[in-house]
């Protein structure tokens, strides 16, 4: 099986294959070199700690015992703001966040719903934590008739659940929102968004995609070279044989470990910075609450799992314009409403190429699209206090311009400095590394 990119190549042919194995190698490589370095520099910083303290044994012992409890006592990650389920499926529920219409006095703006990742871990990432919150700075920005869908863990009563029923939960939630909404999907729940709002262009009001793989050949991206590695070789056979294992779902401990193993620096050095930090109690804590959340892992429904493998990582059928769903092609030509595209700088898991292809394939004019780049990585996007406060609060602004009817001696970023107070200031205080 081949298929042809937004640019007219043939994918998974020999050069093609060449050129992923190429980037692996070099990647591998760095990324080896990477964590070499970081071991050597968190360990000659503990032992310059040690030394400078003249750390007794009991000392090293203590604050040792007192790493690894840090390391090992996890918790069930779970969300901060006020919500209430109003749908429930076996594999996702929609949560209404929004705030009553008496407290407010904009029950007229138009409802958002938030499709978060389902990359094997919570939802409950786009409400991370009370002070890096999403969610938060889109209330915060006017856009208070807000809603998420959660995906579920899956189970053995869900491994055949498919693309049809989860396009058929985003129409039943926007359906029971009014028929009629914008649209944020953050990395994987932005391809679907996409892909619902090309099928049902008349329900979407806008679109918003962070991070979110729209061309999954083009950038460089180790999920994609690896993709068409395996795929060249051995075809579906190694993702069906994961699923396989997991009983039907793909596991989300598989998916965990492999976001591990492509970028190991990061967790080398998040475990080496929680020692060396061990003793500032506001650095163990946003350790806690990050490795809550990332090691909390959940499965994948096997059927929608290959599918999404072979038809988007694979087939690139998305931006092709070759995707068909129950006999309806997903069209991005359809797609005429205004378009938001957030990437991060760094982000190796959705290179920034791969989201804004979305750019050059909607039918949406020119003017009606924003392009915007934050600085930092993939998670980052979601949950990262600089995107919070620098990137979200302009583009969650023009969207709350666009829901809700013009009124006279209007004010152009009334709602931004609320929107930026909504996360907290990141101040001098160092960093978690996150992939």
């Amino acid at each position: 099986m081949s298929a042809i990119s937004s640019t007219g190549t043939q994918q998974n042919g020999p050069a093609d294959l060449v050129a992923a194995l190429a980037h692996l190698t070099g990647y591998n490589t760095a990324a080896a070199a990477g964590g070499l370095a970081e071991l050597t520099r968190a360990s000659g910083a503990l032992w310059g700690d040690a030394l400078a303290r003249s750390t007794s044994p009991f000392e090293l012992a203590d604050r040792s015992l007192r790493w690894w409890r840090a390391m090992r006592d996890r918790s069930v990650p779970g969300w901060h703001l006020p919500n209430k389920i109003v749908l429930s499926t076996p594999f996702a529920h929609l949560r209404d966040f929004s705030d009553p219409p008496a407290d407010t006095g904009k029950a007229g703006v138009v409802p958002t719903l938030v499709l978060p990742p389902q990359a094997g871990h919570s939802s409950s990432v786009v409400d991370f934590s009370p002070t890096q919150s999403q969610l938060a700075v889109i209330k915060a920005s006017g856009l208070t008739r807000l809603y998420v869908l959660d995906w579920r863990p899956a189970t053995s009563e869900t491994t055949g659940v498919t693309i049809t029923d989860y396009l058929d939960v985003i129409e039943r939630s926007i359906e029971l929102m009014g028929g009629r909404a914008n649209l944020i999907g953050d990395c994987q729940g932005g391809w679907l968004a996409t892909i619902y709002a090309a099928l049902h262009p008349e329900r979407v009001n806008t679109l918003t995609l962070a991070g979110a793989p729209i061309d999954f050949h083009v950038g460089e991206s180790v999920i994609a070279s690896s993709t068409r590695t395996l795929t060249s070789a051995f075809g579906l056979a190694p993702y069906k044989a994961l699923v396989a294992m997991g009983g039907g779902n793909m596991p989300g401990k598989a998916v965990l470990s492999n976001f591990i193993a492509i970028q190991p620096q990061s967790e080398i050095s998040r475990q080496l910075q929680l020692l060396e930090h061990i003793d500032d109690a506001k650095h163990v804590e946003r350790y806690r609450v990050f490795e809550d959340w990332f090691k909390y892992t959940q499965d994948i429904p096997g059927a929608f799992y290959l599918w999404l493998v072979e038809h988007l990582f694979w087939g690139n059928e998305l931006i092709s314009g070759d995707l068909v769903i129950d006999g309806r092609r997903a069209d991005m030509t359809a797609i005429t409403c205004p378009l938001f595209l957030l990437a991060g700088s760094t982000d190796h898991i959705t290179p920034p190429p791969q989201l804004f292809a979305a750019a050059d394939a909607v039918g949406t004019p020119r003017q009606d699209i924003q392009v915007r780049t934050a600085t930092g990585g993939h998670l980052g996007l979601f949950m990262g206090r600089d995107a919070l406060r620098k990137d979200w609060p302009p583009l969650m602004e023009t969207v709350h311009e666009l829901s809700v009817p013009r009124r006279a001696g209007s004010v152009r970023g009334r709602g931004r400095n609320r929107a930026e107070d909504a996360v907290a200031d990141p101040g001098a205080t160092p960093r978690v590394p996150a992939p």
